[in-house]
Parts: C-alpha cells; sequence; structure tokens
C-alpha cells in the first residue's frame, strides 16, 4: 500500500514536467521543419532534444514499473506506454519519436483528473492537426510526384484528412505520407465517436435529472395530497368529537 502511495506521487509530481517536456519536444520537431534554412548545429540540437524528452518519458515508465507492487500486471495493464517505450528503438526516424512522445504524452494527461473529456479531445485534434502537418510537410515536401509543399497545404491536407472529407486536391505520394494518412483517418474517426458520445451522454444525462426532478416533484404532490387527507380526516374526526350532547329535560319539554 505504501509502494502504491509512492507511485500515485510519483505520478502526480510528474504530470506536469512531462507534459512540459512534451511541448518541448514539439517545439524541437518543429523548428527544423518550418525552417528549411536552419544550420546543422541547430537542427542536430533540436534531435537531441527530441531524444532528451523521450528518454525522459521512458525513465517515466522504467520508475513506474519500478514502484508498481504488481510489475507483470503493471506491464500487462500499460502496455501501450511500454510500445511506445520501444518503438523509437526499432528505427531512428523522427516520425517515430513523434508518435512515441504523442502516445507517452496523452497516456499521461489521461491521468489526470482534472482534464475532463472535453479538454482531452479538443487538445488531440489540435495535437493530432498540428503534429501531422509538420510530419506530412516533412515527407512530402521533397518528393519527387509530391503536391504538400507548404505549411498551408499540409494543415489543409491534414484537416481534410480528420474529418474524413477528403477532397483530393492535395494527398501524399510517398509510402510514409500515405502511413500518415492512414493515422489521420482513423484518428478522426475514433475522435468523432468520441465527441459523439459525448454529447449523447450529455443529453441522456440532462433528461435523467429532468426525469428525477419530475419524480421529485410528483412524490412531493403525493406527500401534500396524503397530508391534506390525513388533516381533513383529523379535522372530521375533532368536529364530531365536539358535537352537542342532547339534553334529556330539553327533550322532555319538548
Amino acid at each position: 500500500m505504501k509502494r502504491q502511495s509512492v507511485q500515485v506521487r510519483w505520478e502526480h509530481y510528474t504530470q506536469r514536467p512531462l507534459l512540459v517536456l512534451a511541448v518541448l519536444f514539439a517545439v524541437a520537431y518543429a523548428v527544423p521543419i518550418l525552417d528549411t534554412s536552419a544550420s546543422k548545429a541547430l537542427t542536430r540540437a533540436c534531435a537531441i532534444v527530441e531524444w532528451v524528452v523521450w528518454a525522459a518519458f521512458a525513465t517515466d515508465y522504467l520508475v513506474r514499473l519500478g514502484l508498481a507492487e504488481r510489475r507483470w500486471e503493471f506491464v500487462r495493464r500499460h502496455w501501450l506506454d511500454l510500445f511506445a517505450v520501444l518503438l523509437p528503438l526499432i528505427q531512428p526516424l523522427r516520425l517515430l519519436r513523434l508518435v512515441s512522445t504523442l502516445m507517452l504524452a496523452g497516456r499521461r494527461a489521461r491521468m489526470a483528473s482534472q482534464v475532463r473529456l472535453t479538454t482531452y479531445v479538443v487538445g488531440s485534434v489540435a495535437g493530432l492537426l498540428m503534429f501531422g502537418s509538420l510530419a506530412v510537410l516533412s515527407v512530402e515536401r521533397d518528393a519527387p510526384d509530391g503536391n504538400i509543399k507548404t505549411l498551408g497545404d499540409a494543415v489543409w491536407w491534414s484537416f481534410t484528412t480528420m474529418t474524413t472529407v477528403g477532397y483530393g486536391d492535395h494527398s501524399p505520394t510517398t509510402g510514409l505520407g500515405r502511413l500518415l494518412a492512414v493515422g489521420l483517418m482513423l484518428s478522426g474517426i475514433a475522435l468523432l465517436g468520441v465527441v459523439t458520445a459525448n454529447i449523447a451522454a450529455w443529453f441522456i444525462s440532462r433528461f435523467e435529472m429532468d426525469d428525477r426532478v419530475e419524480r421529485r416533484q410528483t412524490e412531493a404532490i403525493h406527500l401534500l395530497t396524503e397530508e391534506v387527507r390525513m388533516l381533513r380526516a383529523e379535522v372530521a374526526s375533532l368536529s364530531s368529537s365536539r358535537a352537542p350532547i342532547p339534553n334529556p329535560a330539553t327533550e322532555e319539554r319538548a
């Protein structure tokens, strides 16, 4: 129980620093893509920052694993975290570091009780749009037959892909670009389902609240009706008990 409380405290205290590191990763990932004239030193520094951020998330996973009372159960319940930690080691691609860092940051963000579902969905949409646009721009910009050459084209393509509209005016031509398209389409469908379910749950909760209020009002009316009936019965009994007793002398004279 004590070790579990230590794990909870660790997750609580590392929540915000890891999210700040995720923002730093976003900056380091975006700079070389947006600034095509960036020096080699700046590009190398950004790559180092990306690896350092990923290493911080990997260290966080290992610490939580060490603090877990049942480690195999922790691995089984957090297998997606383990996959995100091992993903960049398969092949040293920036895209894999991007995917793994997004997954780890999202997993840690969902642990915070103060993060509401709506905020999480909005943040997920914004993050997917931003990172999807940057990733497809870095992959497609130098492709011979590519038609996504500017950040505006990339953002437009990401938006139409996530919403599953797909106008077709911009489309990836490389293998990695199409893989990104599949990921964005699946993410867009999943987020749309989450939003729809959230709205439906809100309406259901409102209807249930109205039903509870109506039931309370009905019960109150029944209680008041019962009290009025009891009061009438009591008044009737009091009136009958206070009725004048007939006088025999008066009756004889009559």
